[in-house]
């Protein structure tokens, strides 16, 4: 396999450079003194940005491409590219070494000391966020890649200059299986994916696999209140590393007591670790340098203070503070970062208030458990009627978690459920969002299918009052709901 090594950069082609991944793993290595090309399917925001990089990119993809540039020594692809798309096949007759995306990643996470991915089903994306304000508030220059858009760093990808370098570890496809991490997270393990896994024994192997891909003397983060705890320190057993665990039981290294939401649903708790955590000997041998500050007293550790919402997040920050103080960043540092952390785009993201007083939120909420945190918050805060606009996301995991949907979305007061979003599925007619209506209707939740997005607005705009909140909820454009509803 091709290897990435900074110190001889070299030409790379991405085929579908345009891609929010892509084109930030582009940046890196453009940033990096690699010549970066590459082609896709039409212009857009982010091809744009990338051209006034200096990054050369075609329309269309077609051989001629790879043709006018000779001296390419790697093509990059995504698991979107068929197999007989032009550029890659001409690629393989040329025997230009092929990576993918994921194994790009992996390689350039080889060239920073200090490489950490952070996994799990839910959580990544918040918890990458973080990690990168709290490595910025210690002025560690990090580089970061992250799956949404954050504002910190002006959008998903942050080209830093020192060892330092996170990113989100994606489990489907086993993709996060090509890296080979310093220090990694495990949040949390769940039903998912399962057109990949199709089943949970799958996907816990799958993460138990990753547990291993750690470097030898790295460090691993791993939820410890999670019923497959034994699954991954089983995996590690024979690995020289270190492992540390979160949550909120006693057991825990690290865990939150006297949680507490504000009226925006914000946590604050107090901090608990066990004694003898953090081990002296953190990143560069620096320790933890802040460690014992002004914000501890004898007997208890420090009040946490959160911009994120929900609960849920007083967890993922457990493990963003127990990798912080791994790599030897003092504690000051790591609760100013926490409490400059707003959620990226899409998580819990407050849109605006229309005309008739009605609130308008927006989340990228899209399996059970991520929609019940969401619905939590939104019970906590709503000062009217909690509303939820749902786009069902793949008709596998709409058809194999329904009853749990079905539950996680009972607690709002009114459920306006749109189509499902096929995303790389077909439908096959087993599954549809009438069903998810039904099961809610049991439950005894004031649920209505209207299936497309007008349909949505008109019934909300009908029926939403002062002081309500509509949450547009799922993964696909159900965003664009609230967006119209405001633009009123």
């Amino acid at each position: 396999m091709y290897q990435i090594d900074f110190t001889k950069p070299c030409h790379v082609h991405f085929i579908g450079i345009g891609g929010i991944s892509m084109s930030g793993l582009a940046e890196i290595l453009n940033k990096e003194g690699f010549t970066v090309t590459g082609s896709d399917m039409r212009e857009s925001d982010v091809t744009r940005m990338l051209n006034e990089k200096g990054i050369r990119i075609y329309f269309g993809q077609v051989a001629e491409n790879l043709k006018s540039e000779p001296d390419t020594a790697l093509v990059v692809y995504t698991a979107a590219i068929s197999s007989d798309n032009p550029e890659l096949l001409y690629a393989k007759e040329q025997g230009i070494p092929l990576l993918t995306r994921a194994e790009l990643l992996g390689q350039i996470m080889d060239n920073y000391k200090y490489s950490i991915a952070v996994s799990g089903t839910h959580g990544k994306t918040t918890t990458t966020a973080m990690l990168a304000h709290i490595l910025l508030a210690a002025e560690k220059d990090p580089t970061v890649s992250i799956g949404g858009m954050l504002d910190v760093i002006g959008g998903n990808i942050r080209a830093g200059a020192s060892p330092y370098f996170v990113t989100e570890a994606c489990e489907y496809t086993n993709s996060y299986h090509s890296f080979r991490p310093y220090l990694s997270i495990i949040l949390n393990i769940d039903n998912d994916h399962l057109d990949f896994f199709h089943n949970l024994e799958n996907i816990v192997k799958s993460f138990a696999t990753f547990a291993t891909k750690l470097q030898e003397g790295g460090i691993l983060v791993v939820n410890g209140d999670m019923p497959y705890l034994e699954d991954i320190r089983a995996a590690v057993a024979g690995k020289n590393c270190r492992l540390i665990t979160f949550g909120l039981g006693e057991q825990n290294d690290y865990r939150a007591t006297d949680i507490a939401l504000d009226e925006g649903g914000h946590p604050t708790y107090t901090l608990i670790r066990k004694p003898g955590i953090p081990e002296d000997a953190g990143a560069n041998g620096a320790g933890t340098d802040g460690a014992g500050s002004a914000n501890e007293t004898a007997g208890t550790g420090p009040k946490v203070v959160l911009s994120v919402t929900g609960e849920h997040n007083a967890m993922n920050s457990l493990s963003a503070i127990a990798a912080a103080e791994a790599l030897g960043i003092g504690m000051d540092q790591i609760l100013a970062g926490l409490r400059t952390c707003s959620s990226a785009k899409r998580r819990f993201e407050y849109k605006g208030t229309m005309k008739n007083g009605a609130t308008i939120i927006d989340d990228y909420a899209h399996h059970p458990t991520e929609i019940a945190a969401t619905v939590a918050v939104g019970r906590a805060v709503a000062k009217g009627d909690l509303w939820i606009a749902f786009q069902p996301h793949t008709y596998s995991r709409t058809k194999a978690l329904l009853p749990d949907f079905a539950k996680a979305l009972a607690p709002a007061d009114h459920v306006l459920l749109a189509d499902i979003y096929a995303a790389r599925e077909k439908d096959d007619g087993t599954v549809h969002a009438r069903n998810l209506e039904e099961e809610l209707r049991k439950c005894g939740c004031d649920a209505v299918y209207l299936g497309d997005f007008p349909t949505i607005e008109k019934y909300f705009r009908e029926h939403g009052k002062n002081n309500d909140m509509l949450i547009t909820m799922g993964a696909g454009p159900i965003d664009s709901v609230g967006v119209n509803l405001l633009s009123e």
